[in-house]
Protein backbone atom coordinates (compact mmCIF):
# COMPACT_ATOMS: atom_id res chain seq x y z
CA UNK A 1 0.00 0.00 0.00
CA UNK A 2 1.41 3.84 -0.60
CA UNK A 3 1.32 6.12 1.59
CA UNK A 4 0.41 9.51 0.86
CA UNK A 5 2.35 10.39 3.74
CA UNK A 6 5.17 12.40 1.33
CA UNK A 7 5.54 15.99 2.65
CA UNK A 8 5.13 18.44 -0.09
CA UNK A 9 7.44 20.80 1.61
CA UNK A 10 10.41 20.88 3.53
CA UNK A 11 9.40 20.19 7.56
CA UNK A 12 11.66 22.57 8.43
CA UNK A 13 10.13 25.25 6.92
CA UNK A 14 6.65 24.26 7.57
CA UNK A 15 7.52 23.24 11.43
CA UNK A 16 7.07 27.47 12.29
CA UNK A 17 3.67 27.06 10.90
CA UNK A 18 2.52 23.91 12.59
CA UNK A 19 3.49 25.65 16.15
CA UNK A 20 1.31 28.67 15.40
CA UNK A 21 -1.45 26.19 16.39
CA UNK A 22 0.66 24.05 18.35
CA UNK A 23 1.86 26.86 20.43
CA UNK A 24 -1.64 27.88 21.32
CA UNK A 25 -3.06 24.65 22.57
CA UNK A 26 -4.09 22.45 19.15
CA UNK A 27 -2.72 18.86 19.54
CA UNK A 28 -1.40 17.74 16.27
CA UNK A 29 -2.35 14.77 14.10
CA UNK A 30 -0.19 13.01 12.45
CA UNK A 31 -1.23 9.59 11.21
CA UNK A 32 -4.61 8.37 10.27
CA UNK A 33 -4.72 6.24 13.47
CA UNK A 34 -4.75 10.05 15.51
CA UNK A 35 -7.73 11.18 13.36
CA UNK A 36 -9.54 8.77 13.98
CA UNK A 37 -8.41 8.25 17.57
CA UNK A 38 -9.92 11.51 18.52
CA UNK A 39 -12.97 12.00 16.21
CA UNK A 40 -14.66 8.44 16.05
CA UNK A 41 -15.60 8.47 19.74
CA UNK A 42 -15.72 12.33 20.51
CA UNK A 43 -18.49 13.15 23.19
CA UNK A 44 -17.70 16.97 23.49
CA UNK A 45 -16.82 19.92 21.05
CA UNK A 46 -14.20 19.63 18.99
CA UNK A 47 -12.43 22.20 16.66
CA UNK A 48 -10.40 20.56 13.73
CA UNK A 49 -8.67 23.33 11.72
CA UNK A 50 -6.69 21.58 8.51
CA UNK A 51 -3.39 23.96 8.14
CA UNK A 52 -1.71 24.75 5.08
CA UNK A 53 1.20 26.94 4.05
CA UNK A 54 -0.92 29.07 1.53
CA UNK A 55 -0.91 32.76 2.47
CA UNK A 56 -4.88 32.64 3.29
CA UNK A 57 -3.92 30.13 6.20
CA UNK A 58 -1.01 32.36 7.43
CA UNK A 59 -2.84 35.74 7.04
CA UNK A 60 -6.40 34.61 7.75
CA UNK A 61 -7.19 30.99 8.86
CA UNK A 62 -4.50 30.73 11.53
CA UNK A 63 -4.81 34.12 13.11
CA UNK A 64 -8.52 33.48 13.06
CA UNK A 65 -8.06 30.78 15.26
CA UNK A 66 -6.12 32.09 17.52
CA UNK A 67 -9.04 34.99 18.13
CA UNK A 68 -11.82 32.94 18.45
CA UNK A 69 -9.86 30.33 20.72
CA UNK A 70 -9.87 33.46 23.06
CA UNK A 71 -13.56 33.42 23.03
CA UNK A 72 -14.76 32.89 26.43
CA UNK A 73 -17.04 29.87 24.72
CA UNK A 74 -14.86 27.80 23.05
CA UNK A 75 -14.46 23.90 21.82
CA UNK A 76 -13.76 21.58 24.34
CA UNK A 77 -10.91 20.22 22.23
CA UNK A 78 -8.29 22.11 19.56
CA UNK A 79 -7.13 19.43 16.45
CA UNK A 80 -5.31 20.10 13.78
CA UNK A 81 -3.54 18.48 10.58
CA UNK A 82 -1.65 19.81 8.32
CA UNK A 83 -2.41 19.70 4.46
CA UNK A 84 1.00 18.57 2.48
CA UNK A 85 2.54 17.40 4.92
CA UNK A 86 0.42 14.91 6.56
CA UNK A 87 -1.50 13.35 3.74
CA UNK A 88 -3.13 11.02 5.20
CA UNK A 89 -3.93 12.69 8.60
CA UNK A 90 -5.49 15.25 6.04
CA UNK A 91 -7.36 12.98 4.41
CA UNK A 92 -8.85 10.65 7.12
CA UNK A 93 -9.79 14.65 8.66
CA UNK A 94 -12.09 15.32 5.60
CA UNK A 95 -13.34 11.95 5.49
CA UNK A 96 -15.56 13.48 8.38
CA UNK A 97 -16.09 16.35 6.78
CA UNK A 98 -19.10 14.89 5.09
CA UNK A 99 -20.73 17.25 2.61
CA UNK A 100 -17.84 19.34 1.92
CA UNK A 101 -15.31 19.21 -0.76
CA UNK A 102 -11.24 19.14 0.51
CA UNK A 103 -10.33 22.35 1.23
CA UNK A 104 -7.13 24.03 2.99
CA UNK A 105 -7.56 25.78 4.91
CA UNK A 106 -10.48 24.41 6.15
CA UNK A 107 -12.49 24.82 9.92
CA UNK A 108 -14.86 22.34 11.14
CA UNK A 109 -16.58 22.17 14.52
CA UNK A 110 -18.24 19.01 15.70
CA UNK A 111 -20.51 18.86 18.88
CA UNK A 112 -20.74 14.84 19.82
CA UNK A 113 -19.28 13.47 17.05
CA UNK A 114 -21.29 15.38 14.49
CA UNK A 115 -20.41 17.88 12.15
CA UNK A 116 -22.61 21.32 12.86
CA UNK A 117 -20.29 23.81 10.98
CA UNK A 118 -17.51 24.16 8.48
CA UNK A 119 -15.70 26.98 7.22
CA UNK A 120 -13.92 26.35 4.21
CA UNK A 121 -11.33 28.29 2.14
CA UNK A 122 -13.99 29.86 0.02
CA UNK A 123 -14.87 31.28 3.39
CA UNK A 124 -11.36 32.22 5.00
CA UNK A 125 -9.65 33.46 1.70
CA UNK A 126 -9.70 37.27 1.52
CA UNK A 127 -11.30 38.01 4.89
CA UNK A 128 -9.75 39.13 8.01
CA UNK A 129 -9.14 37.14 10.65
CA UNK A 130 -11.35 39.31 13.32
CA UNK A 131 -14.19 38.31 9.99
CA UNK A 132 -13.05 34.55 10.40
CA UNK A 133 -12.64 34.56 14.11
CA UNK A 134 -16.59 36.04 14.42
CA UNK A 135 -17.76 33.52 12.52
CA UNK A 136 -16.22 30.63 14.53
CA UNK A 137 -16.86 32.16 17.81
CA UNK A 138 -20.90 32.64 16.62
CA UNK A 139 -20.72 29.33 15.94
CA UNK A 140 -19.14 28.56 19.23
CA UNK A 141 -21.85 30.28 21.20
CA UNK A 142 -24.83 28.30 19.02
CA UNK A 143 -22.96 24.55 20.05
CA UNK A 144 -19.87 24.88 22.39
CA UNK A 145 -21.42 24.42 26.49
Amino acid sequence: MTSLNVPLYDPRLVQPMREELTRIGFQELRTAADVDAALETAQDTTLVVVNSVCGCAARNARPAATLAIRHGNRPRRLLTVFAGQDADATARARSYFTGYPPSSPQMALFKDGKLVFMLERKNIEGRPAQDIAADLTAAFERYCD
